[in-house]
């Protein structure tokens, strides 16, 4: 048990400490970022922040993920808190995660396998330009002092590691926004905008409380819709990141736990003040790429979070947002899937066609849910199309020349369905009909209809059909949903 708890938490120390500094570093602005889209005091983000990021250190299911407040949840409240307010969003927290966590004892981590590879690849890349698009305003009408602050600190990132010795012992990030913090307090930058000029940053540590909201029905109908939204989008974007992560690191992650692990953090989130959060993918690589392994650095993030916004908040709001800007700059440029562009000319056009309208989507509507999901319609169309081209029907005489055999191979069901039936001639004069299944397997009640209709067809031309080779699946369903061999067959099968 020691060996497996310094595995998880103490096998990476210095690194996990550095690099949770660097991500509570980059979360203040956004989390005051996203209180402000959510219409909520600024300290609403940071305590969820710093909440989320605390206990999923421990209930998580994937170490070195950062979970904390995010734009993809904030737009979902924002009608919640602009019609009710604060106090039904706090309600609307705890429901979601209870509605997390019952996700994750249903075991609905194990639907990321029907997310394929190229759904992910968008999704990865859409954040990727979301992020950057989100630096843009920091770099619109400002004067050129922000942008040398931008392309030093940039810099700085990527050439700091070619340092000897030091180089590799401190995470380049934290040193860009050390560099440029320090120069901001020793020169004349009060045109360049800080952290501070973001939000008032709290002064007080959270406290535990209760949502002052009725206990009824009509509270839940309220709450329900947004708590739902809110639980799905969590999940989703939080399985997706633990994906991304997993392959970045080359370890795997329990995404049931991720679920329920979500859901315990967001209910804790809820009584601290804080707003519905998950995981984000920014932050996560930042940690990643800044060294980070195990669940301490995640713990780091959250607790040097509320160090530093809470008893050192004066020094903290002189970080210049251009040393931020050029971390999420970097993050966007590490995010984005680069050799996906080279595999658009080897890659099949149904693969490009799925990866190119997840990234479209996510990016038009700043929805991950809804691009997602229209890459998981797309991929699955095109993968039940091209299955249903695998069908194939060959025929033979029989050994009595008056006997018919046609052999099945492949799937039958809807899309492949009418190939099966045109495959049939019901024009030619025989006895008999045998249709060897073998080697075949129907999956639908569209494909049972498409053998009840041929069945069907071939008795009313006076041709005696033999169906075999049914194997047990398939069995079970025809003669569960067929009606060829009931009573009245024609009549149901045509409507008269």
């Amino acid at each position: 048990m020691y060996a497996s708890i310094k595995q998880r938490w103490f096998s990476n120390v210095r690194s996990d400490v550095l690099a949770g500094a660097v991500v509570a570093l980059a979360l203040i602005p956004e989390a005051i970022a996203f209180s402000i889209i959510a219409g909520v005091d600024p300290k609403v983000g940071l305590f969820a922040s710093f909440s989320m990021a605390v206990v999923i250190a421990f209930t998580g299911g994937r170490p070195g993920m950062i979970s904390a407040a995010t734009g993809a949840m904030a737009l979902l409240m924002v009608t919640l808190v602009k019609e009710h307010g604060l106090e039904y969003l706090l309600a609307a927290t705890l429901l979601t995660g209870v509605l997390q966590v019952v996700a994750g004892y249903l075991r609905l981590g194990a639907l990321m396998r029907f997310v394929s590879r190229s759904v992910v690849t968008g999704f990865v890349n859409a954040l990727a330009i979301l992020i950057f698009m989100a630096q843009l305003p920091e770099l619109t009408d400002v004067t050129w002092h922000v942008y040398a602050m931008t392309s030093g600190g940039l810099a700085i990132i990527y050439l700091f590691p070619y340092v000897p010795v030091i180089g590799r012992m401190l995470p380049s990030p934290l040193v860009c926004i050390i560099v440029l913090t320090a120069i901001y307090m020793l020169g004349d930058f009060s045109m360049v905008r800080t952290v501070g000029d973001m939000g008032e940053l709290p002064d007080t540590l959270p406290v535990f409380l209760w949502p002052d909201v009725p206990l009824n029905f009509e509270t839940l109908a309220i709450i329900f819709p947004y708590s739902a939204a809110l639980a799905v989008v969590g999940l989703l974007e939080s399985l997706m990141t633990a994906t991304i992560v997993d392959e970045l690191t080359d370890t795997p992650s329990d995404k049931n736990r991720e679920c329920k692990g979500q859901g315990v953090a967001n209910i804790a989130t809820g009584f601290l003040g804080g707003m519905a959060s998950c995981a984000m993918i920014g932050q996560s690589v930042i940690n990643i790429k800044s060294g980070g392994r195990t669940r301490l650095s995640t713990l780091c993030a959250g607790v040097i979070l509320l160090i530093m916004v809470v008893f050192i908040g004066d020094l903290v709001a002189q970080i210049p947002m251009a040393a931020l800007v050029a971390v999420m700059i970097m993050v966007a440029i590490g995010t984005f899937s680069w050799e996906s562009l080279r595999d658009l000319r080897k890659h099949p056009m149904s693969t490009n066609i799925v990866m190119l309208a997840t990234v479209a989507v996510v990016v038009a509507t700043h929805n991950l849910a809804i691009g997602v999901l229209v890459g998981v319609l797309l991929a699955s169309l095109f993968f039940a199309n091209k299955v249903g081209q695998i069908l194939y029907v060959g025929s033979e005489t029989g050994d009595d020349d008056k006997t018919r055999v046609y052999r099945v191979v492949g799937q039958v069901f809807f899309t492949s369905a009418d190939r099966f039936t045109d495959a049939f001639d019901f024009k030619e004069t025989v006895e008999r009909v045998r249709i060897d299944l073998t080697r075949a397997h129907f999956w639908d009640i569209t494909a049972v209809g498409a053998l009840d209709k041929v069945v069907i067809k071939f008795r009313r031309e006076g041709t005696e059909v033999e169906v075999v080779g049914l194997n047990e699946a398939s069995a079970t369903l025809v003669d569960r949903f067929a009606v060829h061999d009931k009573p009245d067959a024609v009549e149901k099968l045509m409507g008269h």
